[in-house]
């Protein structure tokens, strides 16, 4: 009712010049963002909200600029910012689903030389190289996005399925363009720009004390060298802070008690069996040493807790689905929608005037499925030149049973917002891997059909959001639809160009000596020489300790969910454990600093931190995101910071004194 005097603009005037300006924008800058999360620990919080605030921060600014000078032909509207939202999301999204951080990286050398297949060929072998990796891109990025259009009305307003991160985008758009809303846009946007310029400069001052391996203040031994040597200390990171302030709080306990219980308890026991498990000259980064603990005991768990959750989500799809086409009017089992007997005649307006516009611009059923087919045609014909041990039949089958698969990954993400994809890429991997054979480039083979299954599933639900998104704001699914494409098509060439850009910038990248350490990258890889060659490689009693903590995520998962939730909110989650297994524990401590400074800002004012806790997280994160630019550029034209800041203990302080008095 506060949009009732509103028009809502025809489709194409909803797509503006200005909106796909600002649009690449703000995508390269959380491409930047998503890049260095991914390569550094695999956590990517959600964004959407901060694309829609900042496309509203400077398209207004845009415009009143525009006004006072009184060249203003189009006002800026919600749609609009819709639009923007969408695109940005589509775009910086490519930089998760492109597989840097895990199954494009893994197809490297880098990577193979720190994984299981240490007796690795060429064909299970691609080096990154910006043409190919566009090309990639470009063949299975848009297939997605056809896959389950034709189901949009019936699982948006037939279905009245949640997507929670979708309606909260759009009742964040909704606020922006009522007045309070635009006077609380304007402080919110005041202090993004504020705490971005506190995290870049931090970013910059803290690059001057870098100059050499281990120096500067996310080398800082915070919590004593001891503590710093098992990867425990606190990383002076502003993205990392942003992170935890954004993050549940219980998925940052679980990092820190993941990160204990591995570096503290169980890695400590196992270096006490060397020479008895493992091989007392074997090097700490082989796999056949604790390094072989660490990655596949790690992807144990990530394997118990995705594919429990997959079975619960299709446990609780399956039914859903029979019971709404059995019974059309019925009420979905987590949906939260009211019943129809208390519903005001305010929200039948809303849902009459919300169906009318998202059943207006319809997109033609032969238009998805011919897209589809041509695109799946063209895919299948241009991927095997791409990667020669992933033959057309293996990509006809992926392309066959996707569209089933992106409808049950869309559905249980309207559900619960829960997306799968990982698990559907990790199945592919096992899947294809297998078919293919180890001698003919399974390893290979195996990583990308993960890739084309991840694109498919992914752009999927991502889209299916989208569309709430819209439905809510009286977006036209055609212009979003537009906007999707164009938002893929920059993802195809901005996410490769910065990761090109910092693999060219950092030559260690994916090492463990890197800042950009790829750790999923080694867990993919692992996955995949697992699903070929089998557990031979594994280290003595390595397997068995998989078994116990497959089947201890399993456990633990299920025990969460037969609890009441005032109990099972406070049992960890066995995925976040995981992550630090193999990485450490560092960022853990950076994260829990940002949920305690979220709590405590919630005990004094719990207002202010809701309405203004995820923007102060985003200027962290962007700030500090935006320095990875010319940091890299710097290290690209040999630009070497001045100091080397280091921190020894005394007895090793003594014996450099007495080393440099002597020399």
């Amino acid at each position: 009712m506060l949009f009732k005097d509103e028009k809502v603009p025809p489709w194409r005037d909803q797509l503006t010049f200005r909106a796909f300006v600002v649009s690449m924008l703000l995508s390269i800058l959380l491409t930047f963002i998503f890049m260095k999360l991914n390569l550094t620990i695999g956590v990517i919080p959600s964004m959407n909200g901060s694309a829609g605030l900042l496309g509203f921060f400077f398209v207004k600014t845009w415009t009143e600029l525009l006004d006072k000078c009184g060249h203003l032909k189009q006002p800026f509207t919600r749609q609009e910012n819709t639009i923007i939202q969408t695109c940005v999301v589509a775009c910086s999204g490519i930089a998760f689903n492109g597989g840097f951080g895990n199954y494009l990286f893994a197809m490297s050398e880098t990577i193979a030389e720190q994984s299981a297949d240490e007796s690795y060929s060429s064909n299970s072998v691609k080096n990154p190289h910006v043409g190919w990796m566009m090309g990639f891109l470009f063949a299975v990025s848009f297939v997605g996005l056809f896959s389950i259009i034709p189901l949009r009305k019936i699982m948006i307003i037939d279905y009245k399925l949640m997507y929670p991160s979708g309606t909260a985008t759009a009742h964040l758009i909704n606020s922006f363009h009522t007045p309070q809303g635009a006077v609380q846009a304007r402080e919110q946007v005041l202090t993004l720009g504020k705490f971005f310029s506190l995290s870049f400069l931090w970013g910059f001052f803290e690059w001057f004390y870098t100059a050499g391996d281990a120096c500067g203040f996310n080398s800082f031994p915070s919590l004593g060298l001891q503590a710093y040597q098992n990867n425990f200390y606190f990383d002076f990171s502003a993205t990392y802070v942003g992170v935890g302030m954004i993050c549940p709080y219980m998925v940052n306990i679980s990092l820190l008690l993941g990160a204990i219980f591995s570096w503290g308890l169980l890695w400590p026991f196992i270096e006490t069996k060397k020479g008895s498990w493992y091989d007392a000259k074997t090097s700490d980064n082989s796999m056949h040493g604790l390094q072989g603990y660490k990655v596949f005991i790690a992807i144990a768990i990530i394997l118990g807790d995705g594919l429990y959750n997959f079975g619960k989500v299709i446990f609780r799809t399956i039914p859903a689905i029979y019971k709404q086409l059995k019974h059309r009017e019925a009420t979905l089992p987590l949906s939260e929608s009211p019943p129809a007997d208390e519903k005001s005649s305010l929200q039948s307006y809303d849902e009459s005037v919300r169906a009318q516009v998202f059943v207006k611009d319809e997109i033609p059923t032969w238009a998805s499925v011919g897209g589809y087919v041509v695109l799946a045609a063209v895919s299948t014909a241009v991927v095997p030149r791409i990667f020669h041990a992933l033959k057309w039949y293996h990509i006809l089958v992926i392309y066959l049973v996707a569209p089933v698969l992106a409808f049950c990954n869309a559905y249980g993400c309207g559900l619960t917002d829960w997306s799968l994809v990982t698990t559907y890429g990790k199945l592919a991997i096992f899947a294809i891997g297998s078919w293919a054979g180890a001698a003919n480039g399974g390893v290979l083979a195996g990583l990308a059909a993960c890739g084309v299954m991840m694109n498919i599933i992914s752009t999927a639900s991502d889209l299916m959001a989208d569309f709430k998104t819209g439905y809510l704001t009286l977006a036209s699914p055609r212009s979003m639809f537009i906007s999707q494409c164009i938002g893929t098509a920059m993802g195809c060439i901005v996410s490769p160009s910065v990761f090109w850009l910092l693999y060219s910038a950092f030559p260690d990248l994916g090492k463990k000596t890197s800042p950009y350490q790829a750790p999923y990258a080694v867990v993919f890889r692992n996955m995949a020489v697992l699903g070929v060659d089998g557990f031979g490689s594994l280290p003595k009693h390595c397997l068995l300790l998989c078994y116990i903590f497959f089947a201890a995520a399993i456990i633990i998962n299920t025990i969460k969910d037969l609890l009441p939730v005032k109990i099972s909110k406070y049992i960890p989650i066995p995925m976040a454990m995981a992550i630090p297994f193999y990485i450490g524990g560092y960022f853990t401590i950076d994260m829990c600093v940002g949920s305690l400074i979220l709590f405590v800002w919630e005990k004094k004012n719990k207002a202010d931190a809701r309405a203004f806790g995820p923007t102060v997280a985003s200027g962290l994160i962007c700030g500090d995101g935006l320095w990875t630019l010319p940091s890299s550029v710097f290290s690209l034209f040999g630009v070497r910071p001045p100091i080397c800041m280091k921190f020894l203990s005394a007895a090793t302080n003594a014996k450099v004194d007495r080393f440099l008095h002597t020399t």
